[in-house]
């Protein structure tokens, strides 16, 4: 599913379904009654293999094994081993892993802290289903911003409570404030990472707050998943969506859980 920001930025976030080159508009489906059904195949979105099962968000085993953005290091950047000559593709962690990345909060479901590599902003916080980012701070490589965010860990949360998210029950907060108060509490970590890594490899910003608003009419008050594993039919009046969910009044579905999954949609 692909989300986009709008050409105004009081208007709802874009979403489109996406099949290869196809994509389908959602927004303008939602009230309406939409049908998912999955054939029972599902092809590794790396090789195009058959596989019976998907591992890390569309992949079959083998690539899960081989491929470097299937490591471990992905989802905890601090632990790259790049330089122990162990790098899984080293010619892929020198194009995605040694570029700018960015530090950031947001309120998805109340304030966390994340990192995302520089072009990926703001698609990163679009798929969370945050109402608010603020970039914080600027570093050299995917790993720096793995210790900053461990820094940031001690005194603010990492991950979405998906189902509050969901739930619409998520009040504005003052990122600016926020952001501060962390730099004043943290001086002490971000001085030694300074001076381990270059005063110029992590670097402060001064942005302003972006706001997004998502293509909802009525939040769910009790959240109930759908799951393809499960079951191969989900269908309903499709009431909204957020992040990379389909919010209907029979339950949620979390698209990207099902990457490579063939549905047909009606």
């Amino acid at each position: 599913m692909a989300a986009a920001m709008p050409s105004r930025q009081d208007d709802n976030v874009v979403y489109h379904l996406r099949a290869g080159d196809h994509r389908m508009p959602l927004n303008e489906r939602i009230g309406e009654h939409l049908r998912l059904a999955w054939s029972g195949a599902i092809a590794c979105t790396h090789c195009g293999r058959a596989t019976k099962k998907s591992f890390a968000q569309g992949h079959c085993y083998p690539c899960f094994k081989r491929l470097a953005q299937c490591d471990t290091c992905i989802m905890k950047p601090e632990t790259c081993h790049y330089h122990q000559g162990t790098c899984r593709e080293p010619e892929w962690g020198e194009k995605h892993c040694f570029q700018p990345h960015i530090v950031y909060l947001a309120n998805s479901s109340g304030l966390k802290v994340g990192i995302t590599r520089k072009t990926q902003m703001p698609t990163r916080w679009l798929d969370q289903g945050a109402i608010q980012a603020l970039p914080v701070l600027e570093v050299n490589t995917r790993q720096q911003s793995g210790f900053v965010e461990m820094l940031f860990k001690e005194q603010v949360a990492d991950r979405t409570n998906w189902r509050a998210m969901l739930k619409g029950d998520v009040e504005p907060l003052d990122l600016v404030a926020e952001r501060d108060r962390l730099f004043d509490l943290l001086a002490d970590g971000l001085g030694q990472l300074r001076d381990l890594h270059g005063a110029d490899a992590i670097r402060t910003l001064d942005e302003k707050p972006l706001d997004f608003h998502y293509p909802v009419l009525t939040f769910p008050r009790k959240v109930v998943s759908h799951n393809f594993d499960k079951q191969s039919l989900v269908e309903g009046v499709l009431q909204g969506v957020k992040g990379q969910y389909l919010m209907f009044d029979s339950g949620v579905i979390n698209l990207r859980k099902f990457t490579g999954y063939e549905i047909s949609i009606a």
